[in-house]
């Protein structure tokens, strides 16, 4: 298979960087999804935060588009109908204001799947989310935190005043849950992304400084720290094209470009499912409204874009051909970036 899928506009200027689809022809490309096993769904772009790091743009005033009821049954019926799906990864947004929120969460779990929760920690005080934390332990989700730094004055920078000292309570409150601690059976994770135009340091390393820090000075414990590289797209790539620093930022992922993490990177083992049905390859190409183009056999035409009403089982997607475009350096540089933090761990 030698025909290149069509280019999605990311919004980045041409000609700053190879293209990355060349780039991964080097190294024996195309890319294929070779398995099956995690699922994401994005229940929508409301937020109660504005971060400026966000390739969402979600925020207060994204109440429109949120997955209603239909859409969700549906999501829930391919999910379930799929065993080799192992993990359901449920985002936004604050994916917890989603009304199907709660009930995905149990149908998922009834069924045997594991659940992560990437909630943003401050959703955890906000009125009417008083039960939330005690509903996720009761249920054994896992949490994946975003929590940028361990120093205040730079969490709030990238997230809004006020921000960190409401994570630190809801990190509290999941610790006296026994989330975090001991390596018991409620997973905590948390989410490191540079607030600046860089790679993200070593994981090992900082996740040792956030231990260390955490626990010395608010006695909070967590699982690991995942270090994920901002993507530039949408707001982000707005916010580094305003400070002049876009093409900086893209040549620096250009000549990072890791080879090895071709093969960790998380497009070959998920599907994304946006908050109105259509399904795409990873989250980031959700945000740039570039769809799957088609099941296995299908994967070159335009036509094959597909929704959730259009397809009969997810795990036809598996062999497919992965749309990328330059943005896809991002999850290539250095370490690599997944929404599990690094790929190359040696």
């Amino acid at each position: 298979m030698t025909s290149l899928l069509p280019v999605i506009d990311a919004g980045l200027p041409e000609g700053i960087v190879e293209p990355f689809s060349k780039k991964v022809q080097q190294f024996g490309g195309p890319l294929l999804r070779d398995r099956m096993t995690d699922v994401q769904i994005n229940l929508g772009k409301l937020c109660n935060q504005t971060c400026t790091h966000c390739h969402v743009d979600a925020g207060p005033t994204r109440k429109r588009e949120n997955m209603n009821r239909a859409t969700a049954e549906r999501v829930m019926e391919l999910v379930l109908g799929c065993e080799s799906v192992e993990t359901v990864d449920l985002t936004g947004g604050a994916p917890e204001l989603n009304p199907n929120f709660r009930d995905m969460v149990q149908q998922f779990r009834s069924s045997g799947k594991g659940v992560i929760d990437r909630c943003n920690l401050t959703i955890l005080s906000e009125p009417g989310q008083e039960s939330l934390a005690e509903f996720l332990a009761d249920q054994q989700v896992a949490v994946v935190a975003s929590l940028p730094c361990y120093l205040e004055d730079n969490v709030d920078s990238q997230r809004g005043n006020g921000v960190f000292q409401r994570s630190i309570a809801g990190l509290q409150r999941l610790n006296e849950l026994g989330y975090g601690v001991s390596e018991g059976r409620l997973r905590l994770d948390l989410v490191f992304n540079p607030t600046g135009p860089s790679l993200p340091p070593d994981q090992v390393a900082l996740q040792a400084d956030y231990k260390r820090e955490l626990q010395s000075r608010y006695d909070i414990q967590f699982d690991r720290l995942l270090t994920i590289t901002n993507i530039p797209i949408r707001r982000y790539a707005g916010y580094l094209r305003k400070r002049g620093q876009l093409e900086q930022y893209m040549n620096l992922l250009e000549q990072n470009f890791n080879p090895q993490a071709l093969g960790g990177v998380m497009c070959r083992s998920m599907l994304s499912i946006g908050w109105d049905g259509q399904i795409y390859d990873c989250d980031f190409n959700q945000m740039l409204d570039a769809p799957v183009c088609g099941a296995a056999g299908n994967v070159n035409s335009e036509s094959g874009a597909a929704d959730v009403w259009k397809i009969e089982r997810l795990d036809s997607f598996l062999g497919q051909r992965i749309r990328t475009a330059d943005h896809c350096y991002g999850c290539t540089a250095g370490a690599g970036s997944s929404c599990g933090g690094i790929v190359v761990t040696d």
